[in-house]
This record gives C-alpha cells, structure tokens and sequence, in this order.
C-alpha cells in the first residue's frame, strides 16, 4: 500500500496568556490509500488539534515547533495558504464535531453545497441546484427539493450532520477527516451515519477508494469501523496496530485502561473500570518523557528517559514496559 497521509515527530505548541501549551509532542501516524485508521484517546488528547494542524485551520496562538505532513506528496506544513485552500473539499475533507457551529447559520444549506462544487469541481452554475439536491438525497435527507433551502437551524442535529457529511463528499475527497462524526446522535442515527461513510468510502467519484480517519473516544465504534487504530494520551502517540490486534494484544497500560472502560462485550456495567487519574497539565514546564507516568501502576525510573519505540511487525507502542494482556 501507498501513504496518502504520513505525519512525521510532528509537535505544536500554543501560546497562552497562562503559559506553554505542549499540544502534540513526536506524533507520527500514516494512513494508506483506501484505509480507515482510528484516532482514539480522552477528550484533550490533542486529536482535533492534529487534524487542524495538518488542514492549516489551526488557532492563530499555535505554532509547529518541528515534524513534517505530507499528502499525497503536497508538504502540508510548508504549503501557501492558497494551496490549502485548494485541496481544502476537493482533495481532503472533514466532518466537523458540532455541525451546526461549522454550517453558516445565515446560508441556506443547497447554496453552501454549490458553494463547495462551485469552487472544487468542474460543475456549471446552471447544473449546481440540481447536483446539490442530489448530494442531499444520497445522504438519505428526506424531502431534499425543500432540505435545500433550509436554512440550519431549522434542521435538527441528525440532519445537520447528514448535510456536513454531503458538504465534506461532495466533491470526491481522497481523504475524509471525520473528527467524532457522531456525538450526541442516537444509536440509530449513528449506524445510519457510520454506513454513509462507508458506502462512499468505497463508491466515492474519482475512481479511487476514499482514505478516513476517524476521530473518536468511542472504542466500539472505532473497533467496527476502522481496519487500524492509532492510540493518543496528552500530544503522544502511545499506541497503534491493526483493530483486531490492538483489542486482542494491547500492549500500553493506557490501551489496556481504555478497553477496560469500554462497554463493548461487557456482560453488565459493574465489568467497566475507569481510567484513573487525569491528563496532565500541559502547561507545565516539567513535563514527564512519559506522559502517562503519573497515572501508571507500573511505572519504574527507567520512564523518565525517552520513550522508545517498539515495533513488532505493524504492532507498535511507545512504553519501556509494554505488556501483553489476554
């Protein structure tokens, strides 16, 4: 397989009235052509911020202190602002957490469609209406002759995030960024959600199968969607591996913590335990190498040195004390 997205020791920090923020620190992550990789780790891991980063939608406070991001061989970091633009919805796209703050509340929601075809396809201004209708409809939106002039607060949730969903496919991405594509949505309307993506990820115009990474605190979901999933603790990169492996071998203390606080084939919720402990500060100056040190049962001297990185074929943890766990 080929990378479509490779990300190198990328670390950013913000500036802050209240100190250093060490956001990301030696995040390295790939995604192949075609594949579903899962980004996982507590809220204030630093996963958004990684998909900001490497869109140039980061705040103005933010500033990469070293890495590098290539996509399909375009150097993200060291693009013009232009550039990103152009490859913004037509070559990479995202679907963002809260919709209806991403969607323009004064703009109908068929006029933001052609706004996006308009801008990134070969579409006529006489063909738009009717393939921004026809993006609605593949979306399953009910009624989409009137959904198109909707304007979004007069959608609910599930339909505003079917429309975020049409905006970010519309023009046929080869990477789809899907940053908790299904918070606060029912069960139903997840699945319903989640099978969209699919259906596109493998239909998508262009000829070619769309990458995704899907950005998510839900294990399950990540275990029934994804075919890798990269684990992230406080801007580090702890964990990654193929699904199946990653749930039958977890090797990070952090891994094993968060499968243990994950509902899926529990037989009842007295089985889940926490997490313990909470994410550091990343304002300190004092930092550990190991940024999940001060919440491990198993910490030793040796983890104040540089994490090491070990690999056993495409299993890879950052840990001096990985541990295989049945």
């Amino acid at each position: 397989m080929n990378a479509l997205l490779e990300v190198n020791n990328l670390s950013l920090q913000f500036r802050t009235r209240g100190g250093i923020v060490h956001a990301l620190q030696d995040v390295s992550i790939s995604i192949d052509k075609g594949e579903t990789v899962g980004l996982v780790g507590e809220s204030g891991s630093g996963k958004s911020v990684l998909s900001y980063a490497l869109l140039g939608l980061s705040d103005a406070a933010a500033r990469i202190t070293q890495g590098s991001a290539k996509f399909d061989g375009m150097d993200l970091l060291a693009a013009k602002e232009a550039d990103l633009q152009d490859i913004r919805g037509r070559e990479v796209s995202m679907i963002f957490q809260n919709p209806k703050v991403a969607l323009n509340p004064i703009r109908k929601v068929g006029h933001q469609l052609e706004d996006v075809l308009l801008r990134h396809t070969t579409v006529r201004h006489a063909d738009a209406k009717a393939r921004a209708i026809a993006c609605l409809a593949e979306m399953k939106i009910p009624d989409p002759e009137r959904r198109y002039h909707a304007y979004p607060f007069e959608l609910s949730g599930g339909l505003c995030q079917r429309v975020m969903i049409a905006l970010a496919l519309a023009c046929g991405p080869k990477l789809l960024i899907a940053d908790e594509p299904t918070t606060g949505l029912d069960v139903t309307t997840q699945a319903a959600i989640m099978g969209l993506i699919r259906e596109k990820a493998r239909t998508v115009a262009g000829g070619h199968a769309m990458a995704t990474l899907l950005i998510t605190h839900d294990l399950g979901l990540a275990r029934d969607q994804c075919d890798r999933i990269v684990v992230m603790h406080a801007g580090h990169v702890v964990e990654s591996a193929p699904t199946e492996e990653l749930f039958l071998r977890p090797q990070h203390p952090y891994t094993r913590q968060l499968i243990g606080a994950t509902p899926v084939g529990r037989a009842s919720l007295s089985e889940l335990v926490a997490v313990r402990g909470n994410l550091p500060d990343l304002r300190r100056a004092d930092l550990p190498a190991c940024r999940f040190a001060e919440r491990c049962a198993h910490v030793t001297d040796a983890c104040a040195g540089e994490l090491p990185s070990v690999a056993d074929g495409h299993h890879v943890v950052r840990c001096h004390h990985p541990e295989v766990t049945a």
